[in-house]
C-alpha cells in the first residue's frame, strides 16, 4: 500500500480508504435491509484486517448508522494507528431550511461530541461537512464553528463532502476547507475540473464513487431498461479492462489514482474479497499514458444524467 500527502493536512493517508457507509446501514446494489449485512463481529474483523492490508484511513459519518460504533470497537487500542474521518449531521430539515442563527453551531458541537463517544476517542483526525451545498459552504457560523473545533484540538482539519462541480469548487476555492470528498469515476469524470485548482491551493482530494455504486463491477450487468444506456456503456469500458488484463474495478481504482491530485479513493467494503482486490488495485502502478488517455475519452456523454440518489428513488438499483 502506498501512502500520500492529503493536501496540506500533514496526514498520510492510503491511496485506499475505507468507506465505512456498508458497514453501518443497508447500502448498494442488493443490500436491502440489515439482514444483508456484516454481523458485528464480522465488521469489526473487516475493518482490523483492513489495517493489516495497509489500509490506514477510515471513513465514517454521524448519519451511517452504526458505522461509527464499530470502528469504535476495532481501533479504540490502536488509535494512534489510524485516520479517522467522520461527517457531521445534516443542517437542513424536511423542508430545506437551515436552523435559526446560533442554532447551527450547536448542531456541528451536539454531533463531532456523539461522533467521538461512538468512535472512543478524544479527536478527528478529519471531520467534514456531510453534503454541503453552496450555503452552507459559505455560511459563516458554520465555518467559525469548524475552525474552533479545530482550535480546541477536537479536529486535526476540516473539509467538505460534496456533490456538484460549483460546490467542490467553493470548496477547494475558499481557503478554509483544507479536504473536499467529491464523486468521480470512469463515467463521471466533471469534477476532474477542480484538480489543477486543489493541487495549486494544497487543497486534499478524496474520491468517492469510484465503483459508482457498484455499477463498475460485475453488478453493473441486468440493469432496468432506463439504465440500459448506462450498461452498454460499462460494456465499453469492461472491454477496456480486459484487453489490459485487468477487471473493471481495478481499471477504476487504477484510472482514479493515476491524477496526481488525487490522495486517496474511497471504496466500500463489506467483504474480506472486496478487500483484498482494492488492496490489490492500489499497489499496481498508475495506468500507462495511451491507456489513462483512451479511458478519459470514454466519459459517458451525458454525465448529467448519472444521478444515483435519483437512481435509488426510482428503484432501479435494488
Amino acid at each position: 500500500m502506498r501512502y500520500v500527502d492529503l493536501g496540506k493536512t500533514g496526514l498520510r493517508v492510503s491511496e485506499i480508504a475505507f468507506g465505512g457507509v456498508e458497514i453501518g446501514m443497508p447500502y448498494g446494489i442488493g443490500i436491502r435491509s440489515e439482514a444483508d449485512m456484516l454481523q458485528e463481529k464480522e465488521a469489526v474483523h473487516l475493518l482490523n484486517r483492513s489495517l493489516d492490508e495497509g489500509i490506514n484511513f477510515f471513513d465514517t459519518a454521524r448519519m451511517y448508522g452504526d458505522s461509527e460504533r464499530l470502528m469504535g470497537i476495532a481501533f479504540a487500542s490502536k488509535r494512534e494507528q489510524v485516520l479517522i474521518s467522520s461527517k457531521c449531521r445534516h443542517f437542513r430539515d424536511q423542508q430545506g431550511n437551515l436552523p435559526a442563527c446560533g442554532q447551527v453551531a450547536q448542531i456541528i458541537n451536539q454531533s463531532v461530541e456523539e461522533s467521538l463517544r461512538a468512535l472512543r476517542t478524544d479527536y478527528l483526525d478529519l471531520y467534514m461537512l456531510h453534503q454541503a451545498d453552496l450555503e452552507i459552504l459559505k455560511h459563516e457560523e458554520v465555518v467559525d464553528a469548524f475552525l474552533a473545533l479545530k482550535f480546541a484540538g477536537k479536529v486535526r482539519s476540516i473539509g467538505a463532502s460534496t456533490y456538484t462541480l460549483a460546490e467542490s469548487t467553493e470548496a477547494v476555492e475558499s481557503g478554509v476547507w483544507e479536504v473536499v470528498q467529491l464523486p468521480f469515476n470512469l463515467l463521471d469524470q466533471r469534477q476532474a475540473a477542480v484538480f489543477d485548482g486543489a493541487v495549486e491551493r494544497g487543497v486534499g482530494l478524496v474520491i468517492r464513487s469510484v465503483l459508482l455504486k457498484g455499477l463498475l463491477s460485475e453488478r453493473g450487468k441486468c440493469l432496468p431498461e432506463p439504465l440500459e444506456q448506462i450498461e452498454r456503456h460499462i460494456e465499453k469500458l469492461a472491454d477496456l479492462a480486459g484487453s489490459l488484463g485487468l477487471d473493471l474495478p481495478t481499471l477504476a481504482i487504477r484510472f482514479a489514482l493515476s491524477f496526481d491530485a488525487v490522495s486517496s479513493v474511497l471504496v466500500g467494503i463489506d467483504q474480506d474479497s472486496y478487500l483484498l482486490h482494492a488492496a490489490e488495485a492500489a499497489r499496481k502502478s498508475q495506468l500507462e499514458e495511451e491507456v489513462f488517455n483512451t479511458a478519459k475519452r470514454l466519459v459517458y456523454p451525458d454525465p448529467a444524467f448519472i444521478n444515483l440518489p435519483h437512481w435509488d428513488k426510482m428503484g432501479w438499483l435494488t
